[in-house]
């Protein structure tokens, strides 16, 4: 048996290469193809969303722990980052601004050493419930210290404090690509995260931790120390939103904010790294534009939630894949009219049962308004019992379909799944 006296290295995965380097050219050009106002805020915050999600991934996807509480983490990034902000706007700080969403990444992580070890001493469910806790006790204690918090009114700033190399971050672009790339690098690390011993060491926590322990290894040690990393990140997503909103309330330490994003990260994909991408850039969808069409979005996005948890588990990141390894054997063809059909009967069921919704919140919230509705360019009469026998009858016909329709599906669905394997044995028959 022969030694090697030198090292080896891998060749370069050209196919990685080339994704990142897309994922940062469309970071580049977004801004070029979306010139209003809006889109540049809205790019601004899917960044923000980005390494949010990805980094309440790395405990939820990565390390298997439930939290309720990430939005502490945020929060407190985004609270030492303004006082930071301030503090330079004030000459009392030298810092660049460009630097304030460092401090808010090493006051969470602060924080996360300072609380995380007593929260990484259960897993499971106890976990999930300490999360809670811890949670609500900090969100109360942003009621309870105005002299941090700010109160109800939180904490403001001015994010334009000077002139460096022409960039102020007056202007929305200008912010938009200072957060382009915190999102870059910080997708960058959070990738090479899952490829270090650590990540592969979490993976094995969450997988088996009895096996991990039984090799040697401190189970909570790794979960504390992933906790640490993941509100690091957290604290910087925090710090580009009080750059970017200029204001810092109460509410970027609630539930609701540690709920949603558990529930954009669910619905992107836990189980892919990718998965948060695109859940974050649901987020802003939802937030901001979803919100403006419907005062039911709230509604609507519960149940697209509980459908995707019915159906789609895996998110969908998973949704993709499955389908990229349909393409992948030239099978996607043989799907794309049950793809149609599902497509057109889920239409026809959300415009009975949306119409009917609207209807509900119109009586409720609109009642002085009269009876009288438009919905998706039809003209309706709440208190009406045609129209709603026409919602109901357009609803169950569409139910009816769509069940006839994903029956089929599913039995093409199956015969393309037995045809892959086949051609897979074919192939390594060769």
């Amino acid at each position: 048996m022969s030694s090697k006296t030198h090292y080896e290295f891998k060749p370069w995965n050209v196919g990685r290469w080339i994704i990142w380097g897309l994922f940062a050219l469309l970071m580049v050009v977004a801004p070029m193809l979306f010139t209003s106002s809006l889109s540049h805020t809205m790019l601004s915050q899917m960044g923000i969303a980005i390494i949010v999600c990805l980094s309440y991934n790395m405990l939820l996807g990565q390390g298997g722990m439930l939290s309720f509480g990430h939005a502490v983490y945020t929060g407190m990034g985004s609270f030492l980052a303004i006082h930071t902000l301030n503090l330079v706007s004030g000459g009392q700080w030298g810092l660049p601004v460009s630097l304030i969403p460092i401090v808010g990444g090493v006051a969470a992580a602060l924080f996360a050493v300072l609380l995380g070890w007593v929260t990484t001493k259960k897993a499971a469910t106890p976990f999930a419930m300490i999360t809670l806790g811890v949670g609500e006790l900090v969100w109360a204690m942003s009621l309870m210290f105005p002299g941090f918090f700010g109160g109800e009114g939180g904490i403001s700033g001015d994010r334009v404090t000077g002139t460096t190399w022409g960039i102020s971050y007056g202007p929305q672009i200008q912010l938009y690509y200072l957060i382009a790339v915190y999102t870059l690098v910080c997708t960058v690390l959070m990738f090479a995260f899952t490829r270090t011993p650590l990540g592969r060491m979490l993976n094995a926590v969450r997988d088996n931790p009895e096996r991990v322990e039984f090799v040697g290894y401190n189970t909570q040690m790794v979960r504390y120390i992933a906790f640490i990393i993941a509100g690091f990140f957290a604290g910087v997503s925090g710090g580009l939103a009080a750059l970017n909103f200029e204001i810092v309330t109460s509410e970027v330490v609630s539930a609701h904010r540690s709920g949603a994003y558990l529930l954009f990260t669910f619905l992107g994909g836990a189980t892919f790294f990718f998965g948060p991408i695109l859940g974050g850039i649901l987020m802003v969808l939802a937030f901001v534009l979803l919100s403006e069409f419907t005062k039911a979005w709230l509604l609507y996005l519960g149940l697209i939630f509980l459908f995707m948890v019915m159906y789609a588990p895996g998110g969908v990141a998973s949704l993709i894949m499955m389908n990229l390894r349909v393409a992948s054997f030239g099978m996607l063809r043989r799907v794309w009219a049950s793809y149609l059909a599902l497509f057109g009967t889920a239409m026809v069921i959300f415009v009975g049962a949306g119409t009917m919704i609207e209807m509900v919140y119109h009586l409720q919230l609109n009642a002085a308004l009269g009876p009288e509705m438009s919905f998706m360019g039809m003209s309706l009469n709440a208190k009406s019992l045609n129209s709603w026998f026409g919602c109901v009858f357009v609803s169950l016909t569409g139910l009816g379909l769509f069940e006839l329709t994903r029956r089929q599906f599913l039995r093409d669905w199956g015969e393309i799944q037995v045809d892959i394997e086949k051609e897979i044995k074919r192939r390594e028959a060769l």
